[in-house]
């Protein structure tokens, strides 16, 4: 059984809905100044602490960084598992993307050592490419390359073999609308070769705090609903769409009745991607 909600979380209203007043924007800057100077005080400590420490054996500055600046970005976040959620299996988490601060949520939600598949153009971002890099982040390639594509899925397949979950947003980008965007099916391709399970992951109320056409910081409650993990193993193309669509279900449902809508069907077209 899913972590379903017993009642909408926070209403979640679309792009643009409503023109910020001056003391949201005042509020806004002063929470971007607050958290952009922790991040980027910070991290460089930890990117020098991940130089002599294993970042899978130093996990709790990292779990500390993340916890504070959604705090000081002035949100909060909730946990809420459902009774077959595992938290011991090493997964793919596979969640909706909504902005950037998603990765900071996870962590904080997260109940394991994790880490992400990110595309390659972000370990370019000064500071947040480097930690990302040091840190055992998996590059996606955003070409087609065999190679790259080999050589990133050498390197989940590593990543997972150390005993690390692997966050993924299928989607291939955040949200503009709030809603669950069509999932590609390059992870569950990668879940069902590997056999590794996936824990769908819904993201509800970040869309009211931040959004991807907006540098507005509302005040907002950011719930995380981790579901039951879901076997793999043994699947083939056929079970590959079904599999895509249940998990798909799994976190659109929590989202979209936020929004006082239901998860209906996967029915916008689907891009076909890699990752």
């Amino acid at each position: 059984m899913n972590a379903s909600p017993e009642k909408p979380c926070a209403k979640e209203t679309p792009a643009g809905a409503d023109t910020p007043s001056a003391y949201l924007r005042l509020r806004s800057v002063f929470r971007w100044i607050l958290a952009g100077a922790f991040f980027f005080s910070v991290c460089p400590v930890l990117i020098l602490m991940a130089f002599f420490v294993d970042p899978q054996e130093n996990d709790a500055p990292q779990r500390w960084l993340s916890r504070n600046l959604i705090r000081l970005a002035g949100a909060r976040v909730e946990v809420r598992r459902a009774p077959g959620f595992d938290p011991n299996r090493v997964c793919f988490f596979v969640s909706n993307h909504v902005n950037l601060f998603d990765p900071f949520v996870l962590y904080c939600a997260a109940p394991q050592f994790i880490r992400g598949l990110e595309l390659e153009s972000h370990f370019r971002i000064p500071v947040y490419g480097w930690m990302m890099k040091r840190f055992g982040n998996v590059p996606v390639p955003e070409g087609s390359s065999p190679t790259a594509l080999k050589r990133m899925w050498r390197m989940t397949r590593a990543a997972l073999d150390r005993g690390v979950s692997l966050v993924v947003f299928p989607e291939g980008s955040r949200t503009i609308t709030g809603r669950v965007g069509p999932f590609r099916d390059g992870i569950f391709r990668m879940a069902q070769d590997f056999g590794t399970p996936i824990t769908p992951v819904s993201i509800v109320g970040s869309f009211a705090f931040n959004r991807k056409t907006s540098w507005m910081l509302r005040p907002a409650t950011i719930v995380v609903w981790l579901h039951e993990t879901i076997e793999t193993e043994g699947g083939g193309k056929r079970e590959l769409a079904e599999l895509r669509e249940r998990v798909w279900r799994s976190v659109a449902e929590p989202v979209h009745a936020s929004m006082g809508e239901s998860a209906a069907t996967e029915s916008e077209p689907r891009a076909e991607a890699k990752t």
